[in-house]
């Protein structure tokens, strides 16, 4: 097996769903492994979540991390293209073309919300499990998102402008110096039109809807100190599905993985080993 070091990505483009979409395949042509698909948060293209992906690898899994609709080097979509279901069928395409086998699907933020609009919509009885990672709960009813639409669009505005690691490490204090570099280097790659009504829909689209209908293995992991699962929404969502566990990680906010890499990893990585030796 590979080392972390030693482990490199494919890009792959591929066509589905009526978009162009770009793909980093990590472990392509191991055909013993199981197939991880890691969809990222709003403004994170695939690249950004190199640092997941690789150690994902490491475990013996082929892992595939797309720039979502809008993000990176895939294709934007006309305005109205970017709610849950469009998301959800981008997923469900790239399941089908690049011949993912019932993919573990590991979602953060944004990604969270689509992993579980994809498994509802297209595999309610035939996905493989589900890491839910600080998703959303803001929705119809709700308190607002956290960070407003202008944070975000000050931010890619920076980003256009030629931000630096120094700059995004005023959002991001604690992050890793080549996270930092890495998103200062491809934030302005994220489409406007998709950042703002991604956001809309955070405030729109009820995850809860998801989470409900949500069958098979399924564990939702959240910052403990993370402002998009407050404690009140951890409390609906056990309540809702006491049948899931919803786990916390200590000292991490939002950006679970960016915040506390090795914690998540302790426990996310006896689940993946479980379910890796299940199919195997």
């Amino acid at each position: 097996m590979m080392t972390v070091d030693e482990i490199r990505a494919q890009r792959r483009t591929v066509d589905t769903n009526g978009l162009r979409h770009s793909v980093l395949d990590y472990g392509a042509g191991a055909a013993a492994a199981r197939d991880l698909l890691v969809l990222p948060g709003i403004t994170t293209p695939a690249v950004c979540a190199d640092f997941l992906a690789t150690r994902l690898t490491a475990l013996g899994f082929r892992v595939v991390v797309p720039d979502v609709r809008g993000r990176g080097e895939s294709d934007r979509a006309a305005p109205g293209g970017y709610r849950l279901v469009d998301y959800a069928a981008d997923v469900a395409g790239l399941v089908d073309v690049l011949d993912l086998r019932a993919p573990l699907v590991l979602g953060h933020s944004m990604g969270a919300r689509i992993a579980a609009a994809y498994a509802v919509h297209h595999a309610p009885d035939d996905h493989g499990p589900l890491v839910l990672v600080d998703p959303p709960t803001s929705g119809p009813g709700r308190a607002p998102y956290p960070t407003t639409r202008e944070a975000f669009l000050d931010q890619l505005r920076a980003a256009q402008a030629g931000t630096t690691a120094d700059g995004v490490a005023a959002f991001y204090p604690g992050w890793p110096r080549r996270e930092l570099e890495l998103r200062a280097r491809h934030l302005a790659t994220c489409d406007e039109t998709a950042v703002v009504e991604t956001h809309r829909g955070f405030e729109t689209e009820d995850f809860f809807r998801y989470w409900t209908e949500l069958r098979g293995t399924v564990l939702l992991v959240h910052g403990a100190d993370s402002p998009v699962v407050p404690p009140d929404a951890v409390d609906e969502l056990r309540g809702s599905r006491p049948d899931i566990p919803v786990v916390p990680v200590t000292g991490a906010g939002h950006m679970v993985p960016w915040d506390e890499l090795d914690q998540f990893l302790d426990l996310l990585t006896p689940h993946l080993l479980t379910y890796r030796e299940n199919q195997e």
